[in-house]
Order: C-alpha cells, then structure tokens, then sequence
C-alpha cells in the first residue's frame, strides 16, 4: 500500500504527546519531504534514514515520498523519531505490516549503519505511551532498562533496524553487535548522593533540630555561620532523614532524570529524594532548565521531591537566585519559548548556606570581623528579602565548643529518621484525601480554615504581625513551622510553646523557652 501509519511520542516538557507518523509513496522524481514542524535535528532524519535503510539490505522507494507528522501543530524536536519514520516508509512500500506496526509505539535513533542510539527521556516517553493505552513500545537495547520501569507494558529492547524488521514480520532475529553507551558529561554534583551519618556532627543542637523539623515538614532552611562552623555536614545529612519516595513520586522523579540524561544505562527507580547541589557560579538556564529548541530540565526539577543545596549562596548571582521565588510558591518551572512552553516539576526543598559576610568571621564569638558596615550589609543584601520571606527555618551556626557534644552521644542518622517518618505518618493521616502530604504544602486560606491552631497561639502570631515582626506570609509559615514541631512532639495540637519555638526557628534567634505563655505584645500604657 502507498500510505503507512506509525506512532511515536513528542515531550513537551515532561508531558508526552502521541505523534502519528504517515508515509506517502506517490508517483513523481525521487525526492523525500518531510512535514510538520520539524526542527534541524528532524529534519535531517530524512538522509539517516535513507543511509540506515539502505545499509539494513532494504530499498528505499526511489519516488516521491512525503512523511507527515500529526499534529502539525505541535512543535517537534530531537531524532528519536528516526526508526518509527523509516518502519512508516517500509510499510507504505509493503515490506512491513502496516497493521502490526499501528500497534506498538516506537522510539530510538538511526545510526547511518542501522544501528540504533540512545536517546533521552525515554522513560518519559514510555510513560505517555502507556498512558494512551499502547501495550508495546520499542526502544533502544541502552534505553531498555529506564522504559521497563514503567508498569504495564512490554517493552522491546532493540539494537538495530534489522531486528526491528524482524519483529515486526515476526521472522528471526538477526544477532547484532551489543551497542556501546555514548559518555554522559554529567557534573558530580547533580548525581552525588551523600552518604553521611548525622552522629558525625558533635554538639549543633539548633542546627540538629533545624534540620530535623525541616525534613519532617518539608520546610525550606537558610544555615548561616563562619567557615568550617558546619553548614555543609548538616546540609548534606538532611538528605539521609528524608523517607524513600512513593511509587508515584519515585515515578514521577525517574522521569525527570531520564529527560535531563541521568540515569545510567542500568537503570532503577529514583527510589531516595535527590540531592543536588549545583555551584554558586550556575547559569540561570542550568538552574531552571532551558536550551535551544525545547528546553530541557533545570537543576530545581532534577530536585523534585528532595533537595536543591546551594552552598556560598550570596556568591550566586542575585538575579539567577531570585528565580526561584515562584517555584518555591508554586512547586513548578514553566520555561517559555516561541515554539512551546516546557511545565517541569519543581517541588524541591531548599537549603541554602552562607558565610555571615565576606571575611566569614562576623558575629562569631571572637567578633574579629574586618569588613566595613558597607560592605556587610551589600554581602547579606544579596539574598533578597522575597527569598528570605519563602524560607522557613533561619539557623545561625557557630563551631562547637571545645567538648561540646562528648557529654551526650550524638543521635544517628536513623534515630531521628525515624522520628521524622513518624511525623510524616501524622501529617498523612491529618490531610488524607486532601491531595497534599506535608505541612509545607498546605496553602494558608485552608490551613487557617481547617487546621487552625489554639487561641494563645493564635494571639501571639496576631501580636508579632501587629508589631511588624511577622509578615502575612510568616504569619503562616509560622504556623505550618508550629505543626510539624507538634507532630514531632507527638502533640495533638501546637501549643504556644511549640508556636514560639516555631517563631524562633524563622526568625534565626537562639532557641529558648516561652517562660510567659501570654502574647508577647508589650503594653502601650
């Protein structure tokens, strides 16, 4: 027959779109156009797929071929659309079954020997096949591996043309030479996870306890103190207190991964919250996701559900840090471009650290800072109040006294693991049906409608806003902040005393206790 259909997949984003191939054999001089929005990378499938059908011992129609891709409106990128265009030209010529071939979508690259490449996102490509009710997808042998993680369909690990002919006609498969895996440039950075354990780090009791409400309730840190005081030890053994991640979620992150190109040729489920840390001198395209053509994921997406650690952050530039004002709110990126808008998921928790001023020394114990007032107050002003007033938990962390911290054994990593598991338990169980899971998702209407806290707690937030200390924003991260600590504490309700160490927390002084559980406004008399 001179017309064939075959199916493959367009990633907008993260979000996949099927695209019907068709191939046209008509009468007329030999020439291939290929239509539909292609981009360059597509466009030049038209000569790999000559070579690689050709070098496969198949004839290429030598006549008028027109191949279309639908929707046309849709914006295509990349070149794993070359083995479903040449099994579309095959069919339309007769050498495969056009009906078998509308039953299985198919992703991968031609080499111009028939071989087949890797490509990126095939998981996520994969995933929205299976969404649209295919039960079969072909990809390449290297990409074989992340498509298996998703549930439900079959998936065929090919290493060239030639086998994929061979399946499709149901005849023997030809042996073919294992594929070679391309080398990925991938920073350390942004595919290290730490293994640490929280008994390494002697005395910091607020910095321990920051830490530990920031993992039960997902609440953004800012950890702040001289150089070598251990900013980055608690930083990265935050990431150990965090739970695995759900099916959902473990889904969901892998997929994100596989689009931005890293995961391994052995692929597993992301199944621990992700830890990236990208250095302070990022671009902002690096750190929200951009590119020529279809934007690719930035580092805040490869962060979703775990953690985002900028370390040195007043050195990163103030404009590429204040980027991350809406998705803080919001919990995702959009990347606008002429040809489509990329939605990437961006629910991350933040931490960020930072030397006091640029010297490093001032407020410490010894207060031998030499930067002038200009110069402190330019260093501090690079992180701009909107990103502070998004952060829940503010620490100041000075070094350990000499034996601070060998009286009493330092708790391990999974003793307040466990402690936070248990609080996330009691968050579950408290929004169940709700759609959300932390306290830190909670928006504020519904967490002062339904979840209120008690009437003295409620007049000592309404004190410190009338006094200018909290902001409207505060005043409910505040209250969340008071949440997880009640849910750590195993307490029904936040008292005015989990409310003020709540307050405490977001405001960077030192933790003491409410002594007075009246409101702390002072007397206008």
């Amino acid at each position: 027959m001179p017309l064939a259909q075959a199916w493959s997949v367009a990633l907008v984003g993260l979000e996949g779109h099927l695209v019907e191939i068709e191939a046209d054999i008509a009468q007329g001089l030999p020439k291939t156009t290929l239509i539909g929005l292609p981009d360059t990378s597509l466009s030049e499938a038209r000569d790999r797929v000559r070579a690689a059908v050709v070098n496969s011992g198949e004839k290429f129609p030598d006549r008028k071929v027109t191949i279309g891709l639908s929707p046309a409106t849709l914006p295509k990128t990349g070149s794993h659309y070359d083995i479903a265009i040449a099994c579309a030209l095959l069919a339309a010529a007769g050498v495969v079954d056009s009906e078998r071939l509308r039953q299985v979508a198919i992703i991968g690259e031609l080499g111009l020997d028939g071989r087949m490449r890797e490509v990126r996102g095939a998981l996520a490509m994969t995933l929205a096949a299976s969404r649209s009710g295919f039960e079969r997808v072909i990809v390449p042998e290297l990409n074989a591996g992340e498509a298996r993680l998703v549930p439900g369909i079959e998936v065929f690990g090919m290493r060239s043309l030639r086998q994929v002919l061979a399946l499709l006609r149901q005849t023997e498969m030809p042996d073919e030479d294992p594929p070679r895996a391309e080398p990925r440039l991938i920073s350390e950075s942004l595919t290290r996870v730490p293994e640490v354990d929280l008994h390494d780090v002697l005395g910091q009791r607020e910095g321990r306890k920051a830490i530990e409400a920031s993992a039960a309730g997902g609440h953004h840190i800012f950890l702040h103190g001289p150089p070598g005081s251990g900013k980055t030890m608690l930083a990265e053994r935050l990431a150990g207190l965090l739970p695995d991640l759900s099916t959902d979620d473990s889904l969901e992150v892998s997929a994100v991964h596989s689009l931005a190109g890293l995961l391994t040729n052995d692929a597993e489920l992301v199944v621990r919250p992700p830890f990236i840390a990208p250095h302070h001198t990022a671009s902002l395209p690096s750190l929200i996701g951009g590119g020529s053509g279809m934007p690719r994921p930035g580092a805040i997406s490869c962060a979703h559900r775990g953690i985002l650690f900028i370390d040195e952050a007043p050195e990163m530039h103030p404009l590429t840090l204040d980027t991350l004002r809406q998705p803080l709110e919001s919990g995702f990126i959009e990347v606008h471009r002429a040809a489509a808008v990329a939605k990437f998921p961006a629910r991350f928790l933040l931490v960020l650290a930072a030397n006091p001023c640029p010297c490093g020394l001032a407020g410490t114990p010894n207060n031998i800072c030499n930067c002038t007032p200009q110069n402190l107050n330019r260093y501090r002003q690079r992180i701009s109040g909107p990103i502070k007033d998004r952060i829940d938990i503010q620490r100041q962390i000075l070094p350990a006294a000499r034996g601070e911290g060998e009286a009493d054994r330092p708790e391990s990593t999974a003793e307040v693991a466990a402690r936070v598991r248990l609080a996330r338990e009691r968050q579950a169980h408290r929004y169940q049906g709700t759609g959300w899971a932390l306290n830190s998702e909670i928006p504020g209407p519904i967490l002062r409608r339904e979840y209120p806290i008690d009437e003295a707690s409620q007049r000592l937030l309404e004190d410190l806003y009338a006094d200018g200390r909290l902001t409207a924003r505060g005043f409910d991260r505040v209250s969340r902040l008071a949440w997880t600590l009640a849910d750590l504490a195993g307490a029904a309700i936040p008292t005015v005393s989990l409310t003020h160490t709540a307050f405490q927390l977001r405001t960077g002084v030192p933790l003491t206790p409410l002594t007075d559980e009246r409101p702390l406004r002072k007397s206008t008399s």
